[in-house]
């Protein structure tokens, strides 16, 4: 085979892996939906009046008026109000897409078709993500009223929502992950929506277990203990939070207590481990989607 030759099989592979009758037929089954339509106008208005709480709240405190201070706590306030959307939103669009074919009796057929387990399960995933990015890009005229006060900058914002994309990713291939390897759509979803309170919950309250432990054993600062921070990198409002401000990886990691090294940064900004760990985790999670969408190949070559 020549180099065009295998340069125009690449593409046609890359082409069809998203655009394919899998992903028009779960695209338009999302977008045009009533169930969507209700979903977009909850969201926004959940968003909404958490914004114009912040503002009510503000004046009514005597705040001052609002200045780029207020403005930049207003961002950071809709920011992670908008990921604990995410994370009740994400597990719940992604939890049941195999497992309901599979309860509807249609699982079979899809796989009968020539489509393959990649094509079926990015496919799903990536129209689960579009209807999230939909939503979160819909949010953008109420991000408009922080930029009326100053106080963020644009690099920010795009940092705020490639985070937001990112965590979608991540929750979805969890998502899809457990929705192949559980039969049942109420399984499933409960197994996800588990796996996701431990990600924003658990982690946080693991590091503050760990850290009460850490400080009863050796006293405040006596011992270098800051590889406790890596747990508080697992979670991704940390994470989020370390993009506004990095003096939280240098809190977290106790450089201030290790031993007069304050003027030393962080080993890892918690944003940076979030993206490297649970991008091997999305990954894996879909590899794993793909190669049990097919049980009946996985008996047959345990048969040999």
């Amino acid at each position: 085979m020549s180099g065009k030759q295998a340069e125009a099989k690449a593409g046609r592979n890359l082409r069809s892996l998203f655009v394919n009758p899998v992903l028009n037929k779960e695209i338009m089954l999302r977008m045009r939906s009533l169930r969507s339509m209700w979903a977009l106008f909850f969201y926004l208005l959940a968003i909404g009046i958490g914004a114009l709480g912040f503002i009510y709240i503000n004046e009514m405190d005597g705040g001052g008026g609002f200045n780029p201070n207020t403005s930049r706590t207003m961002f950071m306030f809709i920011s992670i109000a908008q990921l604990g959307l995410i994370a009740f939103m994400a597990p719940g669009l992604t939890a049941g897409i195999v497992s309901g074919e599979r309860e509807r009796q249609t699982l079979n057929l899809l796989l009968t078709t020539q489509q393959s387990s990649t094509n079926i399960i990015v496919s799903k995933l990536v129209a689960s993500l579009a209807f999230m990015v939909l939503i979160v890009l819909a949010t953008m005229p109420v991000y408009s009223i922080v930029f009326l006060y100053g106080g963020i900058s644009p690099s920010q914002l795009l940092l705020v929502f490639l985070f937001y994309l990112f965590t979608m990713v991540v929750l979805g291939s969890l998502g899809i992950l457990f929705s192949t390897l559980f039969k049942r759509t109420m399984i499933s979803v409960i197994v996800s929506y588990g796996v996701t309170l431990f990600i924003f919950g658990g982690t946080a309250f693991l590091y503050l277990i760990v850290l009460s432990i850490m400080q009863n054993t050796y006293g405040n600062g006596q011992t270098d203990y800051g590889w406790i921070g890596y747990i508080m990198g697992l979670n991704p409002v940390a994470a989020l939070y370390s993009i506004f401000d990095s003096e939280i990886s240098r809190s977290v990691f106790m450089v201030y207590r290790s031993g007069g090294l304050s003027g030393q940064d962080a080993p890892i900004q918690l944003w940076q481990q979030f993206l490297i760990v649970y991008s091997i985790v999305s990954i894996g999670a879909v590899l794993l989607s793909i190669r049990y969408i097919r049980p009946i190949l996985k008996k047959k070559r345990a048969g040999r």
